[in-house]
């Protein structure tokens, strides 16, 4: 992956971390303004992920995605929302973070 598509995936998790904080405060308060707010957000985030998908193709854009996501929407949720996990749930995080991680190096621990 090159630095321009790192830097995407970068600029892409910043606004779905946005979405969905944005998500987070519509949950607590509805309104309007909040739900076009988050929609806004989602859409922009997902043209970004059309171009690395162009980019880098659908398996590796997404997984790269998904775990950044999952990795810092759960910060986020933790350090900002007061959010807890149980036991079960922080190991469910942690296998999907082990998933994505054995789905996007596997092509190329193969070559090894």
């Amino acid at each position: 992956m090159s630095l321009w598509g790192l830097a995407q995936l970068g600029v892409s998790t910043v606004i779905f971390l946005l979405a969905a904080m944005a998500a987070k405060q519509w949950g607590l308060a509805p309104s309007l303004g909040k739900i076009v707010l988050t929609l806004a957000l989602y859409s922009a985030g997902n043209l970004i992920m059309l171009r690395l998908i162009r980019e880098f193709g659908m398996s590796v854009s997404f997984s790269l995605s998904a775990v950044i996501q999952l990795v810092s929407v759960n910060v986020v949720a933790l350090v900002f929302f007061g959010e807890r996990l149980n036991a079960l749930q922080a190991t469910g995080v942690a296998l999907a973070i082990a998933a994505v991680a054995l789905i996007t190096l596997g092509p190329y621990m193969q070559r090894l």
